[in-house]
């Protein structure tokens, strides 16, 4: 959530930065700031009547003291129509707040200066491509295919289960999505991050906190009878984490990993693009979450950038980084990057992770904060990125590794999984 003193001092930067999103901001702004400026009247207003209020009772105790009753009766006349008047000026503000906040959520984030303005995912720009494309044999298949032919991820089982989009990972392929988690863990411990468990659900606060509600209430599954929602990701638990939370400078960075099954609705449209682990409604996924220092927010970027590089240079996977355009940049998000692995059986490229810097964003809706040298407390800065994302990975590396004998496996997961090829 933006800052109201942000809005007031670079109203016209903002407009200018949502932009970029397609988005024109100044009317709502002007809303917000007139809402804004209505909220401070009715506070400045119900302060004034407190204090006469309170004045005058402390005269009335006087007055009664010194046989003047009359006197104080008549002052708490005025009194009663004090408490009278505060209750609606109360009332009024907690509207005007209410009101305020709920137009402060429509609003997303403001993007980086270096985000171009874009409309769609074909608007991003490409910034790095690495790894060679394996040619394939004329016969090589789609992920869904060999899954099927190696009986290791069984799709219609899962539709008997569940519904569409919630696989049933089967021996050596039930082996290897577990080799994937246990892999992505070990990387993301070995370069700093503490590995945490968290719960699976989350309450409304959490939601609103990391930015999700209101505006992904759709994508998200609803328990209705307790008012809690499956995670769509572990960043929402594990950012929630410091929601409320005063930190010191010297507890900078904050670095947490961790493993959870997420669940989105969104999946839902039909065709190849979508066919098999392409999109799902569950799947695994091990996340990295940072909090930081502002001034060392998009160093951290940078950094998880490359660590993400390093996995994928591990696997031995090709792939792609895009910078995405303003009209592809999540709602929280001030900068965004993905990763993408070319699956050259399908021949096309698969979103496997996207690293994101929400500056203050996530930070103001969570009251994140830290007290700097001068004991000052400012807002922190947040980000977080897939570390990876198992499904599409998993379908790379099924259709990138496959060979006339079988699928071979990737070197540095032989050790997790016990044993290199799914014949």
């Amino acid at each position: 959530m933006l800052q109201l003193q942000t809005i007031r001092e670079h109203k016209e930067e903002i407009i200018l930065a949502l932009g970029k999103r397609n988005i024109d901001a100044e009317t709502l702004l002007n809303n917000v700031l007139l809402l804004d400026e209505k909220r401070r009247t009715t506070q400045t207003q119900l302060d004034n009547v407190l204090a006469e209020s309170n004045t005058l009772s402390k005269e009335i105790g006087v007055l009664y003291k010194t046989g003047k009753a009359q006197e104080a009766t008549v002052l708490k006349e005025r009194t009663v129509n004090l408490k009278e008047e505060s209750k609606q000026l109360g009332e009024d503000l907690n509207t005007a707040a209410e009101e305020l906040q709920s137009l402060l959520y429509q609003i997303p984030n403001a993007p980086h200066i270096s985000v171009r303005k874009g409309s769609s995912e074909e608007d991003n720009e490409e910034v790095f491509k690495e790894g060679k494309i394996p040619t394939l044999e004329a016969t090589a298949l789609p992920h869904w295919e060999l899954a099927k032919k190696y009986d290791i991820i069984d799709f219609e089982l899962g539709v008997k289960i569940a519904g569409a989009g919630f696989p049933v990972y089967k021996g050596k392929g039930a082996r290897l999505q577990r080799a994937l988690i246990n892999y992505f863990l070990d990387k993301n411990t070995e370069a700093g991050y503490t590995e945490i468990q968290v719960p699976h659900l989350v309450n409304e606060l959490s939601g609103y906190g990391t930015g999700q509600l209101p505006d992904k209430e759709g994508q998200m599954y609803h328990v209705t009878e307790d008012d809690l929602y499956l995670i769509p990701t572990a960043e929402v638990p594990v950012t929630n984490i410091f929601r409320d939370v005063i930190l010191n400078e010297s507890d900078f960075p904050v670095t947490y990993t961790g493993y959870t099954p997420c669940f989105r609705r969104e999946a839902g449209s039909y065709g190849a693009h979508v066919r098999g682990l392409n999109r799902l409604h569950q799947f695994d996924k091990v996340e990295i979450v940072r909090v930081e220092h502002p001034t060392k927010s998009y160093e951290a970027l940078d950094d998880m950038v490359e660590h993400v590089k390093g996995i994928l240079r591990d696997l031995k996977l090709p792939y792609r980084i895009l910078r995405l355009c303003g009209g592809d940049l999540g709602f929280t998000a001030a900068l965004t990057f993905d990763f993408e692995v070319f699956s050259t059986a399908q021949d096309r490229w698969l979103e496997i992770s996207s690293i994101s810097n929400f500056e203050t964003y996530q930070a103001n809706r969570l009251k994140l904060r830290f007290k700097d040298e001068n004991g000052k407390s400012q807002l922190a800065h947040t980000l977080n990125g897939s570390s990876l994302a198992l499904p599409r990975v998993l379908a790379g590396i099924l259709e990138n590794y496959q060979t006339p004998d079988g699928i071979r496996v990737p070197e540095v997961l032989v050790p997790y999984c016990g044993f290199d090829l799914i014949n």
